[in-house]
């Protein structure tokens, strides 16, 4: 992991992935949409995979559960992902714990939080995300 984490904060990015085939996978999407598609498109990435992300809230956590990862650590972890995450056997560590995460202003609950928050089925939650990037 600690491979993983120096990678994402030296190289300024948001996601780092190692899949159960030992490659490193780099990104610098904000939000979920690298992991939604990647939940959705190529689930052989994330199936077994190590994951360092610099936040990770409910609707982020869901789609790691979709695909199958085997560990997480954020920088940022909201207490909703990581209970998703546990009762779904992942090991996620984190640098802080928060209550929720916010949005990008800071004046808000972020939007995929907010969309996550009544609901503790992974699947329907990835099925919520796909249906607001349709419709936004």
């Amino acid at each position: 992991m600690k491979q993983l984490i120096d990678i994402l904060h030296n190289e300024g990015l948001t996601l780092v992935i190692k899949s159960g085939d030992g490659e490193i996978r780099r990104f610098t999407g904000r939000g979920v949409k690298d992991l939604l598609m990647l939940a959705v498109e190529h689930q052989e990435v994330l199936k077994g995979a190590l994951i360092a992300d610099k936040a990770v809230g409910k609707a982020a956590a869901a789609c790691m559960v979709v695909g199958g990862i085997k560990r997480v650590h954020a920088d940022v972890m909201s207490e909703p992902a990581l209970a998703l995450l546990q009762d779904h056997g992942i090991i996620a560590e984190y640098g802080q714990l928060v209550d929720h995460i916010i949005n990008r202003d800071g004046t808000d609950w972020c939007p995929m939080e907010k969309l996550s928050r009544d609901e503790n089925n992974p699947a329907a939650i990835v099925a919520r995300i796909q249906d607001f990037f349709q419709s936004h």
